[in-house]
């Protein structure tokens, strides 16, 4: 039953909408003047309202004398009194005036935390936050808060949850002399844009100001170390820059590639060896091989080849002198490494290893067992293992000069091998990589995934990467002996194959360099323009040098991802900021977690 309307009710029913019809709307637009049609313009933001303290220079007597005898009657109100005479104030007051109430009194009822907490509990509520941004931004929040932000436990917490390496303790002597160091030695050494080094026949491209530091002081806090290594991070995602780029006269297959603390050593397989300094600039060639230069490992100054010639030379790096020549394999040494700094072990396609004394200039140990040609040794301690294209691999005491197990497994030859003391990794034409047990030599997994010869091999901690002829790299967990990630990512064979604890850096033929995400598997960016073929990729934390082909001719290209210079000289200055009581001070950020810190995290 439908209800009946009160006689003081009005009934109305809503008037429908009248909507033109098509033809109508047509015919209307036909009559407008044709115009682009403009986009919406944004509503402005909204300003902060601001509301002053009334004015007094207005008012006349009476509210002054009102006011004198209000004030003491309040006083003398108890709570609740106070409180009935305070509503019936409002209850007199309109909408604007108790707006009026609210902008005024809400700011004195706001409270600084970290004013009212003790220093420990705002020390305990920082440690939950592991988002740098938000304290960079806090620091800059009042002067107390800068300085609670300056606590250094603070930002080692937050070095450890973005697995940060860890900062080396420093007795105030070094920390003076680092802060002399970026104050008083420029961080750069200019060169001109373009030089040509004599007698050299290289074509060199030098940035006149590095971002790579010569001498880099260390670190002498934590906040420091965090801001440090964040801007490094950030720079190796989206930043980054060429500091230097050579030219050879001719077209030479790069061999080797490798970064020491003060050089960049090139060998390749026309005979020559280039030396070159940290920052890129070229130095000196090591001329006396007469054939291609297919091994080479450097061990501070020292530098010890071996190639085609079947001749081992040691080299002063620093003076361009080769010191010894060591003779005795018959074939071509086609990898070397030093288990010290008196002692290299060379591995040859004569299917020997030979144990030298380089100061000397003897050699110690001949090790014989391998049935065709060694192509690839790592040492740990006093082993050393060897990967041969007969099919096996053997792990030799450097000591004794002896074999003390031979691995068997692979079918066809082994190109690759890693090695860290207790497990040892092998890479074959097989398409299999193997895990072995060095104390046992049992074979503890069977890798399968690539489905071609793999030649790159990697291994840190528990953690493999593998890059084959397939084009493709791919991530194992040495806990599972399990693929992580599979990268596709070269059109070709994949020729160098780096990775830290953050990124995988790879360099295949078709002419590509790429840096991964360790941790997700995922494409970061391309570094370089494309070229013909990219022989060699190697990095350091704030360096990376590629070696590639362009336009018939072998090039190399220093990458540097370290802050601008002027960021260190902000890094290591001392921070004595002034306490204040006044919140939302504006505060000078002349510490290291400065504006600039947390811009560069917003990009």
């Amino acid at each position: 039953m439908a209800a009946i309307p009160r006689s003081d009710e009005v009934v109305s029913s809503p008037r429908p909408l009248h909507t033109p019809s098509r033809q109508m709307v047509s015919n209307i637009s036909n009559l407008l003047p044709s115009a682009p049609a403009s986009p919406p313009t944004p509503a402005p933001s909204p300003t902060p309202q601001i509301h002053r303290l009334p004015t007094w220079s207005t008012a006349n007597a009476n509210e002054d004398t009102f006011l004198r005898d209000a004030r003491p009657h309040f006083l003398r109100l108890d709570t609740s009194e106070k409180q009935r005479f305070l509503a019936e104030i409002l209850n007199l007051c309109d909408s604007q005036q108790l707006s009026f109430v609210l902008n005024y009194v809400s700011p004195r009822l706001k409270k600084d935390p970290f004013k009212t907490l003790p220093n420990e509990l705002c020390l305990r509520v920082l440690s939950f936050i592991d988002d740098p941004k938000t304290l960079a931004r806090a620091s800059q929040v009042s002067k107390q808060w800068h300085a609670l932000l300056n606590d250094d436990l603070t930002w080692k917490k937050l070095c450890e949850k973005h697995s940060y390496r860890r900062l080396s303790n420093h007795s105030p002597s070094q920390v003076a002399a680092f802060r002399s160091a970026t104050i008083d030695h420029p961080m750069t050494d200019p060169v001109s844009p373009q030089t040509t080094t004599k007698n050299s026949g290289f074509t060199s491209e030098i940035t006149s100001h590095y971002s790579l530091p010569r001498r880099r002081p260390k670190p002498i806090s934590y906040k420091s170390h965090f801001k440090q290594r964040y801007m490094v991070e950030t720079a190796w995602r989206s930043g980054g820059k060429a500091i230097a780029r050579h030219i050879t006269p001719d077209q030479g297959v790069v061999t080797s590639l490798h970064l020491t603390p003060n050089y960049i050593v090139v060998a390749l397989d026309n005979a020559k060896i280039h030396v070159f300094a940290e920052d890129g600039r070229f130095l000196r060639t090591l001329s006396g091989h007469v054939m291609g230069v297919w091994a080479m490992v450097p061990w501070d100054d020292v530098l010890v080849s071996g190639g085609c010639d079947r001749d081992v030379r040691v080299w002063n790096m620093a003076t361009g002198q080769c010191n010894q020549v060591l003779r005795g394999h018959t074939s071509t040494v086609r990898c070397l490494k030093m288990s010290d700094s008196k002692t290299a072990i060379s591995g040859s396609r004569d299917t020997t290893l030979r144990i030298w004394d380089i100061e000397k200039g003897v050699c110690l140990n001949i090790l014989v067992g391998h049935q065709a040609s060694v192509r690839c040794l790592e040492i740990s301690g006093d082993y050393v293992v060897s990967g041969s294209y007969d099919t096996t691999a053997k792990i030799w005491s450097i000591s004794q000069g002896v074999c003390l197990r031979t691995l068997t497994g692979h079918f066809s030859q082994i190109y690759a091998i890693a090695f860290d003391g207790q497990r040892i990794a092998t890479g074959s034409l097989d398409t299999s990589v193997r895990i072995w047990d060095v104390e046992t030599g049992a074979c503890q997994a069977i890798l399968q995934g690539h489905t071609s010869l793999v030649g790159q091999l990697q291994m840190r901690q528990k953690t493999l990467v593998t890059g084959g002829s397939d084009g493709s790299v791919r991530v194992w967990s040495l806990e599972k002996m399990q693929c992580v990630h599979r990268l596709g990512a070269h059109d070709n064979s994949v020729t160098s194959l780096q990775f830290d604890d953050t990124r995988i850096v790879s360099g295949g033929s078709d002419g590509r360099v790429k840096i991964w995400d360790l941790r997700t598997g995922t494409l970061v960016r391309e570094l370089s323009s494309p070229a013909e073929a990219v022989w060699r990729v190697a990095f350091e934390e704030e360096k990376a040098v590629i070696l590639a082909s362009r336009g018939g001719r072998t090039t190399m290209e220093v990458f540097s991802f370290s802050p601008p210079p002027e960021a260190f000289a902000e890094a290591y200055r001392a921070n004595s900021p002034t306490e204040s009581d006044t919140i939302y001070d504006d505060v000078p950020m002349e510490d290291d977690i400065n504006t600039q810190f947390a811009a560069s995290m917003d990009t």
